[in-house]
C-alpha cells in the first residue's frame, strides 16, 4: 500500500515507516536536492556519495547526485523505534548514470535512523546505503 505524499514543498516525515519511505523516495526521485535535503538534521550523516558527509558537504553531495537524475525504488523490510528514534532498514534499487554517460542499476540495502525532534516532526539523522550489486543497464 501506498500513501499519499502531500506537496513536496512542505512535506514531513512522520512515525509511520512506510510514509518515510514513500515521503523519502518522492523527494529523491523528484531530482531536487533542496527538498530531499530537507528530510534530514542539520548534523545529519548520508552517505549517498559513498562517503559519510554532514552539513554543506552533504548538502553539496545530495544535489549533485540528484541533479544527474537517478531513480530510486525501495522497500521497507524492518522498522524498530523507540519514543524518539526509529531504525528502518530498506532494500533498493537505484538506476544511476556513471561518469562515462552509461546506465547502472545498483541494489543494496539501506539503514536509516530518524530522530523525533521538539517540532514533532522525524528527521533524519543517519542515511547508510551499501550497494550489494551493480549491473550495467542496457
Amino acid at each position: 500500500m501506498t500513501t499519499t505524499i502531500p506537496d513536496l514543498e512542505t512535506m514531513v516525515l512522520t512515525a509511520d515507516p512506510q510514509q518515510q519511505n514513500d515521503a523519502f523516495l518522492a523527494a529523491f526521485n523528484s531530482g531536487k536536492g533542496a527538498i530531499f535535503d530537507r528530510l534530514y538534521l542539520d548534523d545529519a550523516v548520508s552517505n549517498l556519495s559513498g562517503a559519510p558527509l554532514t552539513g554543506a558537504a552533504r548538502t553539496e553531495a545530495i544535489t549533485a547526485l540528484l541533479a544527474s537524475g537517478p531513480k530510486l525504488q525501495s522497500s521497507v523490510k524492518a522498522c524498530y523505534s523507540t519514543a524518539d528514534t526509529s531504525l528502518i532498514i530498506v532494500e533498493y534499487v537505484l538506476d544511476i548514470t556513471d561518469a562515462e554517460g552509461k546506465g547502472q542499476r545498483i541494489k543494496g540495502i539501506c539503514t536509516d535512523v530518524l530522530t523525533l525532534r521538539e517540532d514533532g516532526n522525524w528527521w533524519m539523522s543517519v542515511d547508510r546505503p551499501i550497494a550489494l550489486e551493480t549491473t550495467p543497464i542496457d
